[in-house]
């Protein structure tokens, strides 16, 4: 029973550490831009391969 009184305010405090971090990176531009990285894989880069043999 007396783990509950330490358990109880531990568990809160990392619920608003959790909520203020998430808040913080939304604030910082983290989450604007969610399709660009995953799109941007998918871009041939066959300029650049042919580009280092034409100059080597």
């Amino acid at each position: 029973m007396e783990a509950l009184y330490l358990l109880i305010p531990l568990s809160t405090l990392l619920v608003f550490l959790a909520i203020w971090v998430f808040f913080r990176a939304s604030d910082s531009g983290q989450f604007d831009d969610l399709e660009g990285p995953a799109l941007r894989i998918l871009h041939d880069d066959d300029g650049v391969a042919s580009d280092e043999r034409s100059s080597g």
